[in-house]
């Protein structure tokens, strides 16, 4: 095989293990017309606790393999900002990606999710914001 070629299938190689590899971490992709991004803010009864904010962000993480349908999933805590505009009071805040309006309401009536929200969200949160959009 001449050098050319064996380059150029390296690095065709090593583009499709990136992806792979991007993918299989939940990197996100540029959402596509039609998904449906679901937006919570929350705020918990123990404001600031960060033991318990993280429990929440773990059992989110969880949800993109066991509710189908899921695109992206990110959560995170506040940016602290001294902008005027912005809102940095709550103590959670959580994008979930889904294909559709259709894969939204599987979320919402799915096993893992109503646990995760019977036995952490609510316990847990003082307050609870959420804002659906599609992506057009």
């Amino acid at each position: 095989m001449n050098k050319t070629k064996r380059l150029v299938m390296s690095a065709s190689l090593l583009g499709s293990v990136l992806l792979t590899s991007c993918a299989q971490f939940g990197y996100q992709t540029a959402p596509k017309t039609g998904e449906v991004e679901h937006i919570v803010l929350i705020w918990l009864k123990d404001h600031g606790n960060t033991k318990q904010r993280d429990q929440m962000i773990a059992v989110t993480k969880t949800f993109q393999k066991d509710i189908p349908g899921i695109v992206s999933i990110s959560a995170g805590e506040p940016l602290p900002s001294d902008r005027p505009i912005v809102d940095d009071s709550f103590d959670m805040g959580l994008v979930v990606r889904f294909k559709d309006k259709a894969a939204l309401s599987i979320y919402e009536k799915h096993p893992a999710h109503v646990k995760a929200v019977n036995e952490v969200l609510k316990p847990l949160a003082g307050k609870i914001l959420v804002y659906d959009t599609v992506i057009k």
